[in-house]
């Protein structure tokens, strides 16, 4: 019996197949338009899958690039044995903390290590060349490697002129050619006064930037990380690697090592909160495109509901029904899923020298697609194109079979039900997302999102069936609007969702990334007043620095009313072992915070001035200072009476702070310690606390008490205390203008941080906005094709021809101003509980945080106001004004 079933519903499902296929060849642009719908995110997401497989190297690809034509290449950067995996990618001490070498080695002590006959060349990577470009210091990655050595040829690609062979030549990549402005042939002098030749153009593969390539000859130099690339007389035995992990030589070979464990490669395993969190986010995608593709199916079921009725009557039953509009889904989903692949995959093909230039910045691997990840596309492509007919399958199961054949309406109303589901949807989704929120779990808060977006919209259809009822105080053509998409909520209200759910997801989005940005402010501490300047030299600071009158001359001619004052720091001016020395001023234990941040008496902790505490400076760092006061306008920006106290406190021997915990009767003990773990050394100092100003902790230290601690004054550069904040254009011209002086790079103080999330706001209003223009498109078309049969009602009754126009306008308005109307006020909604238990987790903490604040960004809110208007601009803009004419034979 069972066998029978099963052939049962294959003949059955084979029959539903051959109908859908002819119902996709009859419907061409509503086929069409399905297939767009799904292929466009099958497009992108085969794209992606297939640029990622090819940009993920495999290993003998990695071993290739790193080898060249050597058979194995050795690192030896550790002084102690060290243990490795099979392929030399990891290595570790084998006991004890890495001892790193202090030079590097030379090739007679490598050669010793190796066989008699083995020859070896030297790649040095991660050096630095360094060059003026218009004034201004511009510094590029460097190799130094001999690619005239066949065992280190293959590493580049030499696309002009020759390699570098003399100290005194260089070769550039492409990018850096660009960069440099230059041409093969022409000199480049760097910032330490040596001139180098540009011999060829040279492109690595494994970074495609801005890379200079010096000569294999180039002097020896304490930094940079050293690779040999060995060519062995014989194979490469375990004796061998024995004896080089022995000296601390890591080894990569194009085999697997003997005796040593192969560690995994590949694709990390993402944790349960990764997981979930792209798991949610595929899902609301899918139902996103569920919400667009729907309405199609729903007109397509309306159309066809004689057919359906027929086939009803010819004895097939709901399930025959079911299966027939869930083929179409099938059928739909297969041809967007295999069009949308051949499309990706050979984009992703076509587009590798853009991945490759302007994305990763080196070359792909081999040609290859990702067949597990296309498949799962495939696969979820065809489930959205059954999902999308799963209602529609449902209502042409339930349709009386007499008013199809008559080919009516089927008048039937939405369960209660789905409203009460909706709304408890609803209802739930927010409280799991408030609960998540208040414990910082990402997936917690999508899932609450994606569960009241759910809610709501099987809200929608009661939403619009109660609006079409309130439409009869309307004029003709709204109410008419509203009229058919009440009649038509199997089309409409998905429509609707689709841009509720869009519009709801960019607001409550963009509110979080505006209140993120918002707090940020509030949380930004700048080092100096805003708009100063800390001017330091570009290289080492010479000996005898120029004098700040000397620097305010070149300074005032592009910031008239700066004043510059010199800065120095703190030096040992003690024996050579003691090379670090930090001076601090210490609390005292009777003003340190009496709690720590696991006390639960939180809020005593908030309320004790002894537990206050100083945000740390995140645009210009400056240590310890040693200064006479002349500094001191520029640094804090304090008032000019505790200014004057503050100088007379330093004119006195004295120290200056602005942490009053650390001043006990006018004076502070200030220790010095010793990098070379030497016992600290301090005394008690003539102090002076600096209420006003920045809020930030500083120690001024005057010459006199340098002097007294064995400190001595080192010169760091100069402050400019600035009328405005200058412009980036200001601080271009400032640099110029003391390039002949000294080379200076500058950092300007600012009052709030580098970040603008505008871009990011108006790509999420944009995007929601292309959904809403979509879906009204969509959703407008379908209705002016469902409505031909009132149209002509229209015109035979002698209605004005541009009574369709504004029909189509008011058609598009319905889905476009009520999506958008009821995604701001659900993506606000969400915004704010979110952000409301956010704050309630800050409140109670301890060192206080202050809260999110609700902000509104206006530019998404323009944006999404302004989409639902050119939706219907272009609904009426492309409908014919021309009433259509038919002869009815009912």
């Amino acid at each position: 019996m069972i066998g029978g079933r099963l052939a049962a519903a294959r003949g059955s499902w084979r029959t539903a197949l051959r109908i859908a296929q002819r119902e996709a060849r009859r419907s061409r642009r509503r086929t069409l338009l399905v297939l767009v719908m799904i292929a466009l995110p099958v497009f992108g997401l085969s794209f992606a899958a297939v640029s990622y497989d090819m940009g993920d190297l495999t290993r003998a690809e990695r071993i290739d690039r790193r080898l060249g034509g050597a058979d194995v290449a050795l690192q030896w950067e550790s002084l102690t044995p060290v243990k490795q995996d099979a392929w030399g990618e990891t290595a570790w001490p084998v006991q004890g903390e890495w001892v790193g070498r202090s030079r590097p080695p030379t090739a007679e002590e490598v050669r010793a290590l190796l066989p008699e006959g083995s020859r070896l060349t030297r790649a040095r990577w991660w050096l630095t060349f360094s060059t003026r470009i218009d004034r201004r210091v511009e510094s590029f990655d460097a190799r130094a490697v001999d690619l005239t050595d066949p065992l280190a040829r293959p590493l580049a690609r030499v696309r002009d002129g020759r390699p570098p062979v003399r100290p005194d030549e260089i070769a550039v990549s492409p990018a850096a050619l660009s960069r440099l402005d230059t041409r093969v042939g022409d000199p480049v002098r760097t910032t330490d006064g040596a001139t180098y030749r540009v011999v060829g153009v040279v492109e690595y593969p494994d970074n495609l930037r801005e890379v200079v390539t010096l000569a294999g000859v180039v002097p020896e130099v304490p930094y940079g990380s050293d690779t040999w690339l060995v060519d062995l007389p014989g194979p490469l035995d375990r004796a061998l690697v024995d004896r080089l992990n022995g000296q601390g030589v890591q080894v990569v070979s194009r085999d697997p090592l003997p005796g040593r464990e192969e560690l995994p490669h590949g694709m990390s395993v993402p944790d349960a909160e990764e997981a979930g969190t792209v798991g949610l986010i595929g899902g609301l995608g899918l139902l996103e495109v569920v919400l667009l593709v729907g309405p199609a199916f729903a007109v397509s079921v309306r159309r066809r509901r004689r057919d359906l009725a027929l086939v009803a009557v010819a004895g097939g039953d709901a399930a025959h029904l079911r299966r027939i509009v869930l083929a179409d889904g099938v059928v739909l989903g297969a041809g967007g899923a295999a069009l949308g692949l051949v499309l990706g995959i050979g984009a992703a093909f076509a587009g590798r020298p853009l991945v490759e230039q302007y994305l990763l910045g080196e070359r792909l691997g081999a040609y290859r697609i990702f067949p597990a990840a296309l498949v799962a596309i495939a696969a979820t492509a065809v489930l959205a194109g059954v999902l999308a007919a799963v209602a529609p399958a449902w209502t042409a199961a339930r349709q009386d079979v007499v008013t199809g054949l008559a080919g009516r309406r089927d008048a039937t109303r939405p369960r209660r039900r789905w409203l009460l589901l909706g709304a408890s949807l609803t209802v739930v989704g927010t409280a799991v997302a408030a609960f998540a929120a208040g414990r910082t779990s990402q997936t917690g808060v999508l899932a609450g999102v994606a569960l009241g977006e759910l809610g709501l919209v099987f809200c929608t259809p009661a939403l619009v069936g109660a609006l079409g009822r309130a439409g009869r105080l309307l004029p003709l053509t709204p109410r008419l609007a509203l009229r058919d998409a009440s009649r038509n909520r199997s089309s409409a209200a998905p429509a609707i969702s689709a841009v509720m759910a869009a519009v709801a997801g960019s607001v409550a989005l963009g509110v979080y990334v505006a209140s993120d940005d918002t707090r940020a402010r509030e949380l930004w501490q700048p080092g100096l007043p805003p708009g100063n300047v800390l001017l330091v030299p570009s290289g080492d600071t010479p000996a005898d620095p120029p004098s700040a009158d000397a620097v305010a001359a070149r300074a005032r001619t592009v910031l008239p009313d700066a004043t510059v004052a010199p800065v120095a720091v703190p030096g040992c001016a003690g024996p050579s072992d003691k090379e670090d020395c930090a001076p601090s001023a210490i609390i005292p234990p009777e003003h340190r915070c009496p709690y720590e941040e696991s006390d639960p008496d939180r809020a005593s902790a908030r309320d004790d001035p002894r537990c206050a505490s100083y945000q740390e400076p995140v645009d210009v760092y400056l240590p310890t200072l040693v200064d006479d006061g002349a500094a001191l306008p520029a640094l804090t920006g304090a008032p000019a009476d505790e200014l004057a106290a503050a100088r007379r406190t330093l004119a006195a021997g004295g120290v200056v702070v602005t942490d009053f915990r650390r001043v006990v009767d006018g004076q502070a003990r200030v220790e010095v310690n010793y990098g070379s773990g030497s016992a600290p050394t301090g005394r008690f100092l003539p102090a002076y606390v600096l209420r006003g100003g920045l809020p930030v902790d500083r120690l001024v230290l005057s010459p006199a008490a340098a002097k007294a601690l064995g400190l001595t004054a080192v010169p760091l550069g100069y402050l400019l205390d600035t009328a405005a904040s200058p412009t980036d254009r200001q601080i271009e011209l400032l640099t110029d203008e003391l390039y002949d002086i000294i080379p200076m790079s500058a950092q300007v103080a600012t009052a709030d941080p580098p970040s603008d999330q505008r871009p990011m706001l108006l790509l999420l209003a944009v995007a929601s906005g292309v959904i809403t223009l979509g879906a009204a498109a969509v959703a407008t078309a379908l209705a002016a094709a469902e409505g031909r049969r009132d149209l002509s009602t229209l015109a035979a009754v002698g209605a004005d021809p541009r009574v369709r126009r504004l029909l189509s306008l008011c058609q598009a308005g319905v889905i476009a101003v009520l999506g958008s109307a009821l995604g701001i006020l659900a993506g606000l909604g969400s915004a704010a509980v979110v952000l409301a238990a956010l704050n309630q987790r800050y409140a109670d903490s301890w060192p206080a945080q202050p809260p999110y604040p609700v902000t509104v960004p206006g530019v998404t809110l323009a944006v999404l106001v302004v989409v639902p208007l050119v939706a219907m601009g272009g609904a009426a803009l492309f409908t014919r004004s021309r009433l259509p004419i038919e002869r009815r034979l009912d």
